[in-house]
């Protein structure tokens, strides 16, 4: 749905004869479009990053076709609405964006992340690493003062699939992060977690796997980075395992309650089965997790 305004023309015909003159208001109506063109980016200045403009439009909602790794929460796929374009950051919010939140707001910074015994981002020194180990209300608090809020769920699954019908929106080594490509050497994570499933973590430790700065990969076709891999992204709506079955046709916002949030789109420490934009996980929304963080949509910008 397009957004207009009237720019109304005025015009004013004096008639000269005897007598009082007369006058005629003309009024010319012009619709002019006011949406940016798809995949527009613009700097937030309260945060320093930048957002990308996704516009309305329909798709297919959960389990791609021919993609045999679905898991009953991704089905049934479903025709979805998005009837109001919205803004979405382009890459997932970095910890130098957070950190002027925290300093504007008096908030702390979330614990460091770290895997094992390692730390993989010192003391919060890498700025361009995306930020993780935040709770759902401070993703939320997060967004709030950047000028908008966490995207739907379908809000995120439509811009990450930015037109594609497919699992990934590309050749996955060229798109995202995970645990294959994300450290020194390259791993067969599918088959290390099928062999050696209680030494999966030690085994990614051991090799260096981590985050990596936002923005390295190939970006989709709206112009995001990141949205497969690198950081796993809160969204707004609460989890219910079927809510596919009965979910609204038009912009769904999910449950209206829940114990839980719904995460999407894979981190570095995934193996590639799970790196899908159909993929949905969900966690307690006061828990922390090292590769979980997010990025912003709505709004954002003042009309």
């Amino acid at each position: 749905m397009k957004l207009c305004f009237l720019i109304l023309i005025m015009s004013l015909a004096v008639t000269k004869g005897v007598g009082v003159p007369q006058q005629t208001t003309i009024v010319q109506a012009r619709l002019v479009n006011l949406d940016p063109s798809s995949g527009t980016a613009r700097e937030n200045p309260k945060d320093g990053l930048k957002y990308v403009w996704i516009p309305p439009g329909t798709f297919m909602m959960g389990c791609s076709p021919g993609d045999n790794e679905c898991q009953d929460n991704e089905k049934p796929a479903h025709q979805v609405t998005i009837t109001k374009g919205f803004w979405l950051g382009q890459t997932e919010v970095t910890v130098g964006a957070y950190k002027r939140f925290a300093a504007a707001t008096g908030r702390r910074m979330p614990p460091e992340p770290r895997l094992l015994e390692r730390g993989l981002n010192p003391r919060w020194g890498d700025e361009a690493m995306p930020i993780v180990n935040v709770t759902w209300d401070e993703a939320q608090a997060y967004c709030s003062w950047a000028g908008g809020r966490l995207p739907t769920e379908a809000e995120w699954e439509y811009a990450a699939r930015a037109g594609s019908t497919a699992a990934r929106y590309g050749d996955l080594d060229e798109i995202a992060w995970y645990a294959d490509n994300s450290g020194r050497q390259r791993l067969g994570s599918a088959g290390i977690f099928k062999e050696d499933e209680p030494n999966y973590l030690k085994r990614l430790d051991e090799n260096g796997n981590g985050r990596h700065e936002v923005g390295q990969k190939r970006a989709n076709g709206f112009g995001l980075y990141d949205v497969l891999g690198n950081a796993m992204e809160w969204v707004n709506d609460w989890c219910e395992l079927h809510y596919y079955q009965n979910s609204p046709s038009q912009d769904p916002a999910g449950p209206t309650s829940g114990q839980m949030h719904v995460l999407r789109g894979g981190s570095w420490y995934y193996s590639p089965g799970l790196i899908r934009v159909s993929l949905r996980g969900w966690y307690l929304p006061a828990l922390r997790i090292f590769d979980l963080g997010f990025r912003c949509g709505g709004k954002v910008f003042a009309p």
